[in-house]
């Protein structure tokens, strides 16, 4: 018989509990948690004694609440109550989250592994195999020697500093408590928190991959923080300074986080170099040269962008569950950073950082004379380049690349490409769930990674030949997760030449990286040839960075070679801008004047191995565009003095400012008078109909336009045609535009595009459109317009338009002018993207580009355009409602357009981040557009 005290066995209850779902490990139910709402999670709870195990673990309520979270975050001691608060619940829900019910009969080794890391202690966690270099205080010469090619660890640069002393989280809290800091986690959407809020969270939490400020705003949220630290001569080269204001990458960030926090597995961004200072606290570091992927971590390259992204555990998971499995040949350059040591990063070395203690740093990248050329050669077009550079020749091996897939990124950007129709390259070293079979796999990836460094080489020359030639910048997606825009870069590259000629030969071999520049010197070469054009010098080499094409300012002419979308695209766009030009002078518009003269325009070809050149006026079809695909059109225009408005944005006046805004209501009401072209004789008229510049050639043959009048049929087709996949595009773009909103766009948008004409019959029986069909430019910013300095008393005539350029000596307007009292707008450029459409499109750019959302000037513009935007509005059938306001019609276009608008809106308008409906952001942009009648 059984002896009664002794105790029975407990009984596993997992199987009873999760009944058929007992077949799905552990760490997939948590996963699939994660993909719910916090209130399906509460109701999933209540369903067995183990569901409510995993529905109440702190990992997947801090998941939860990072998703819903944005804007300023305020911790409530638990990431449950934190998560709640969000849901806005009954108080005694709230209170309910402190009675935890507690049950016998369940082991997850998944759940406790987790558990471990989440409350592990590092006090001990200070060892190094494979030491970083330390030294003092070097040279220059002595750096750029010894020290540039490897990670190194330097003393003494920060003694000094005021930091060095007044960065305790003591002295930060007295003078920055209640100072918004952003914060790094895992979400598209920004999230901040005020100081004092952060260390009260530091101070209880217990999470595996804690929050940690990662602030690259921090100058201007805390000036003061700027002048407690200099950048050591060591790194004052930096060739991004040339970009100011918003133009320039983000480059530096205060970084504060408590122990466990850090930084998984990365190279940074484009391929630059870093240093980071430490002020207080340690940090352990693991490195492994470029082409060196550590264990655990997968490498994705889109092939349509090249976009990058990595999956890969946290820092803290790495060192507790892959480091160990490492051979001693296998493992990572180490070391542990201290107090007032600054460790220098080279470009294209992989490094993950862990916060041993609660730490403050200060950190930079550069980009300098040794890694320029491969800060350029990652913003080329393609991908086989960009994954060998971080994976080394593992990159092109069939048997480690996967196809299809959605990215997962343990970055900030975890969820910037959802797309599952995106294909994928995926450089796989190794990725493990459990822990199991870790010695095969292990000596499976030392394996790999000896075959893989035998022929690598971390040599501009050796990396360039992995180079798409068949990819051209200018033609190609470019990848969002690069660090700057594309016109961004071109206008770097652009500035760099014209202000540093003693380095022009290290940039033009960047230029032929990132640009091919070499490809169109060769092609402008030709076109200055044949049309007796004066010698090219040595600043006209290098295109300007502003438009879609590659541009060349020379000395009295701009030759604008176009290859923008393609063989046809380009064709249609030389021969939209010499027809409009046409136009223009056959009705005598004074828009005219204001535009800059053609002086030559033909088309260049390859034929027999050779370059030909043949003039065309836009009119007729030429036989070489038969059964040639290398083809380039080109135009030579007369070169606008002055500068652009770019460029004098900050030093113009407030009534020159005005004026401006005069003067583009004027213009833009001169372009939207000339008539459109009829669809049934002009050349342009078949070409619109076949292939419109703002669809590429693609027209939408589903939706019904056979009550659409013939002047709107392109344009009604090539809105339904952008609404495909709207979500999914809207999502890749990512932050700063809402998730909250994106899930409700298509709520927003018309089902019917068609809605938006209010289309009417007349007595004739005969369709019409409740708004006019004019030319669009589509594409007026702030570097399409040209202006020049005049007399300050050439301003009292009262029309911004009349005012006439100041003659004097000056080359093209720049520099000489010297300081000019007033600028007057001369001239309006870029006329390849024409189409036909709604007036309200170009009004887009001006208000968001050129005005940057100012109210004022965006009245003193419309009391000039003076033409009506809508002639009558129905008050049956689609009229009425939101179709009768302007803002509503302003709102979608942003929505649907080819480039990022809304990322522009929701930069300039912060506020509306937050925004609960599109009908606020709506108001809040366009809403002065439901005041203007305009006239008759």
């Amino acid at each position: 018989m059984q002896n009664s005290d002794q105790a029975l066995p407990v009984k596993d209850r997992r199987p009873d509990a999760l009944g058929d779902l007992k077949i799905i490990p552990d760490e997939i139910i948590c996963s699939i948690l994660e993909h719910l709402t916090p209130r399906d999670v509460g109701r999933l709870a209540c369903v067995s004694s183990v569901m409510y195990i995993f529905c109440n673990e702190e990992p997947l309520w801090m998941s939860l609440c990072l998703k819903k979270a944005s804007g300023l975050l305020q911790y409530k001691g638990s990431w449950k109550k934190t998560a709640l608060h969000l849901e806005d619940p009954p108080i005694e829900y709230d209170e309910s989250c402190t009675r935890l019910l507690h049950f016998d009969g369940f082991y997850s080794p998944f759940l406790y592994r987790r558990y471990y890391r989440c409350h592990t202690v590092l006090d001990g966690f200070s060892f190094d195999s494979q030491l970083v270099k330390r030294k003092k205080i070097v040279t220059r010469e002595e750096f750029d020697r010894e020290c540039a090619e490897e990670p190194i660890l330097l003393s003494g640069l920060a003694d000094t500093w005021p930091a060095r002393n007044t960065w305790t989280i003591g002295q930060l809290l007295t003078r920055y408590g209640d100072t918004a800091f952003r914060i790094s986690q895992r979400s598209v959407r920004s999230i901040s928190m005020k100081f004092k809020d952060y260390v009260a969270y530091m101070n209880v939490q217990h999470d595996e991959d804690p929050l940690y400020i990662f602030d690259y705003k921090f100058g201007e949220n805390a000036q003061g923080l700027l002048e407690d630290y200099r950048v050591p001569d060591l790194f004052q080269e930096d060739l991004f300074n040339v970009l100011g204001g918003d133009m320039r990458p983000s480059y530096r960030w205060v970084i504060i986080g408590p122990h466990r926090s850090g930084a998984s597995w990365h190279v940074d961004p484009a391929l630059t170099s870093a240093w980071n200072t430490l002020l207080c606290g340690r940090k352990r570091w693991a490195l492994y040269p470029p082409g060196r992927v550590p264990l655990g971590v997968t490498v994705h390259v889109n092939e349509d962008d090249g976009d990058v992204n990595i999956e890969t555990p946290s820092s803290l998971e790495w060192w507790l569950d892959f480091y160990p499995l490492l051979a001693d040949d296998d493992k990572p350059i180490e070391c542990t950073q201290l107090p007032g040591e600054t460790i220098v990063v080279p470009s294209g070395w992989w490094h993950c950082v862990l916060n041993l203690e609660t730490t403050i740093a200060v950190t930079q990248n550069f980009v300098d004379s040794k890694n320029f050329e491969f800060v350029c050669l990652d913003f080329a077009p393609g991908y086989r380049h960009k994954g060998v550079c971080r994976a080394g020749l593992l990159a092109l091996e069939e048997e480690s690349l996967e196809g299809g897939g959605k990215n997962t990124s343990a970055g900030d950007h975890d969820m910037s490409y959802p797309d599952l129709t995106r294909k994928e390259k995926r450089v796989r070293v190794n990725r493990c769930g459990e822990i199991q079979n870790h010695e095969e796999d292990t000596n499976r990836v030392s394996k790999s990674h000896d075959s893989s460094k035998q022929d690598f080489s971390y040599d501009i020359n050796f990396l360039a030949k992995f180079l798409d030639e068949d990819r051209d910048h200018y033609n190609f997606p470019w990848s969002s997760g690069n660090c700057t825009g594309k016109r961004e870069m071109r206008e770097w590259l652009y500035k760099l030449w014209a202000g540093k000629p003693e380095m022009r030969e290290l940039i033009w071999k960047g230029a032929c990286l990132a640009l091919n520049a070499g490809k169109w010197l060769e092609l402008l070469e030709e076109i200055c040839n044949f049309h007796k054009l004066p010698t090219l010098t040595a600043e006209e080499k290098l295109p300007v960075g502003n438009g879609s094409n590659p541009v060349y300012l020379m000395a009295d002419c701009v030759v604008k070679i176009f290859v923008e979308g393609g063989f046809e695209s380009s064709i249609y766009g030389l021969g939209t801008e010499l027809e409009f030009y046409s136009l223009l002078a056959k009705v005598n518009s004074p828009l005219k004047n204001y535009i800059p003269d053609v002086l030559a325009s033909g088309i260049l070809y390859v034929e027999n191995g050779s370059y030909t050149i043949v003039p065309w006026d836009g009119k007729g079809v030429l036989d070489v565009i038969d059964g040639c695909n290398r083809i380039w059109p080109y135009i030579i225009t007369k070169r606008c003095k002055g500068k652009m408005f770019a460029q004098l944005r900050d030093a113009l006046s407030g009534e020159d400012v005005l004026n401006l805004a005069s003067f583009l209501g004027e213009q833009l009401r001169n372009l939207h008078l000339l008539p459109c072209p009829p669809f049934n004789e002009s050349s342009l008229s078949d070409k619109l109909k076949t292939e419109p510049p703002f669809n590429n050639g693609f027209v939408e043959d589903v939706v019904d336009t056979s009550s659409v009048p013939a002047e709107w049929e392109i344009f009604i087709r090539t809105l339904a045609r952008k609404k495909k996949n709207l979500v999914n595009r809207l999502t890749a773009w990512g932050h700063p535009i809402p998730k909250a909103l994106i899930h409700k766009v298509d709520e927003y948008i018309p089902d019917d595009f068609v809605k938006l004409l209010d289309i009417y019959q007349d007595e004739n029986g005969l369709n019409k459109v409740c708004k006019p069909c004019s030319w669009i430019h589509s594409d007026i910013m702030d570097d399409n317009v040209y202006m020049e300095p005049c007399c300050a008393s050439s301003r009292s005539n009262g029309n911004a338009a009349d005012t006439g350029p100041m003659v004097n000596g000056s080359t093209n307007g720049y520099d000489e002018f010297g300081e000019a009292k007033s600028w007057h707008c001369s001239h309006i450029i870029d006329f390849s993207n024409l189409s036909i459409g709604d007036p309200i499109y170009d009004v887009i750019p001006i208000h968001l580009d050129i005005f940057r959302g100012d109210s004022s000037l965006f009245k003193q513009f419309l009391e000039s355009y003076k033409l009506p935007l809508v002639r009558r509005m129905q008050q049956h059938g689609s009229g009425g409602g939101k179709f009768s306001r302007l803002s509503y019609h302003a709102m979608c276009y942003c929505i649907l357009h080819e480039d990022n608008v809304l990322g522009t809106i929701f930069s300039t308008w912060k506020e509306l981040r937050t925004a609960k409906s599109w009908e606020e952001v709506e108001m809040t942009v366009w809403g002065e557009l439901n005041n203007y009648k305009g006239y008759a």
